[in-house]
């Protein structure tokens, strides 16, 4: 059985969608077999990344130099450099209220946001003797952990920690000349080659996404081999493509991902990244919105059935897992029979059910992409490629290029500028 299964049924049961997802089925098809089969630099570097075994032995290494006499673990990337660790290492529980390092693990955070009350209140709630730093910009420039690691040089080297550094640093930059390479090999920390032609938001298959899962626990050849059966054999992400794209033919502007697991919820955050950055060129693509349920049936579904009829929903799910139930004795005893015996992963997937059913009757067009095993690191690789082959099919059915964020270089540009004083 394949790791996911996509149901676009209900969704072609609104009839100008329908006519539009025909047009354009087969043109996602040969889009499919065009990036499968591209020179192009960029997706040899993804399917790289897929493939290659060479870099774990280093990767081990640095997974054990940051692991040594440490408690915690900061990983400092911004956008790409940190969205797919952290999609994968929810599998562990990060990023939920469940979340504990598993035994023998140092304890992960990631600070993929520059605040400075924010870093130093965590800096001084940490032991820094056992805090390691793990430092990951594609460019070796990027200024948000750049200024981060040169901060937390400073807390370091006033606890007097100064002459240890090498052992509370590590990082992953592309070779050559640049300030975070030239950081780390002062210091004597280890340091892991980027991909000069991998971006950002397609490094989850790389050292950049599998050395905090392996910090979590995770088993990297796991991740790599489903990601890699997913680009060879996941058809239906052209389908998928086709729809997205078809969704907007018709006039639908934005496409909410709506995840049904704690641990899918930064999946959504990922593909977000993945979708605006990759697609919002020429005035194409749609505007990504990330849900979690069931939470936000309760912020956002009013607005979802009862708003503009502008939206296309794509709902992720994994099988239950048994767990918490409803004591049965107090549910009979205050009105509640419809819960009493219930396992609470079984409440959830009849909302989900009804959620999904709803927005359908009001005519609003849901696909399902659905596990098909408990998530897990085959899982959430498989699907993760899903939605990257999904996003690429779609910038060649709308003609721009999936790579490259040209239009934020302004933004970037002027910040330069303000601090040096020239504006």
């Amino acid at each position: 059985m394949p790791p996911i299964i996509q149901d676009i049924a209900s969704a072609l049961t609104i009839a100008p969608l329908h006519e539009a997802f025909k047009k354009r089925q087969s043109e996602a098809g040969g889009a499919l077999a065009h990036w499968r089969q591209s020179p192009d630099k960029n997706i040899r570097a993804l399917h790289h990344s897929l493939s290659r075994t060479d870099d774990l032995d280093a990767a081990h290494n640095v997974v054990n130099h940051l692991s040594k006499d440490a408690s915690d673990v900061i990983v400092l990337g911004v956008g790409g450099s940190s969205l797919g660790a952290q999609a994968l290492t929810q599998l562990a529980y990060w990023g939920t209220p469940a979340y504990a390092p598993r035994t023998g693990y140092p304890k992960l955070h990631f600070l993929d946001n520059l605040n400075g009350p924010t870093f130093t209140k965590l800096l001084t709630q940490l032991d820094l003797r056992a805090t390691r730093f793990h430092v990951v910009s594609k460019s070796g420039s990027t200024p948000e952990p750049i200024l981060q690691m040169l901060a937390a040089i400073d807390a370091l080297e006033n606890a007097g920690g100064g002459k240890y550094l090498k052992h509370h640093f590590s990082g992953e930059v592309e070779p050559g000349d640049n300030p975070l390479r030239s950081i780390l090999t002062a210091i004597g920390s280890p340091i892991l080659d980027h991909d000069p032609n991998l971006g950002g938001r397609y490094t989850a298959y790389s050292t950049v996404g599998l050395v905090p899962a392996m910090l979590a626990g995770l088993d990297p050849m796991a991740i790599r081999n489903a990601g890699r059966e997913a680009f060879d054999t996941a058809a239906s992400a052209a389908d998928g493509a086709a729809l997205c794209v078809a969704a907007r033919d018709i006039g639908l502007s934005q496409h909410v991902m709506w995840a049904y697991a704690d641990r899918l919820q930064r999946l959504t955050k990922w593909w977000r990244q993945l979708w605006a950055e990759s697609l919002g060129k020429a005035g194409q693509g749609t505007t990504p919105l990330d849900a979690l349920g069931p939470v936000d049936q309760h912020s956002q579904l009013q607005l979802y059935l009862d708003g503009p009829n502008d939206k296309f929903f794509t709902f992720v799910d994994a099988p239950a897992i048994t767990g918490a139930k409803a004591n049965a004795a107090w549910a009979n005893k205050h009105g509640l029979q419809a819960y009493a015996g219930r396992d609470i992963s079984e409440v959830v997937a009849a909302q989900m059910r009804a959620t999904a059913q709803t927005l359908s009757a009001h005519a609003r067009p849901v696909r399902r992409l659905s596990l098909t095993s408990q998530l897990d690191e085959r899982g959430l690789g498989a699907l993760m490629m899903h939605l990257i082959l999904e996003t690429l099919i779609s910038a060649r059915l709308w003609n721009v290029d999936p790579f490259g964020q040209p239009a934020v270089e302004e933004g970037k540009r002027l910040t330069r500028q303000y601090l040096d004083g020239c504006i």
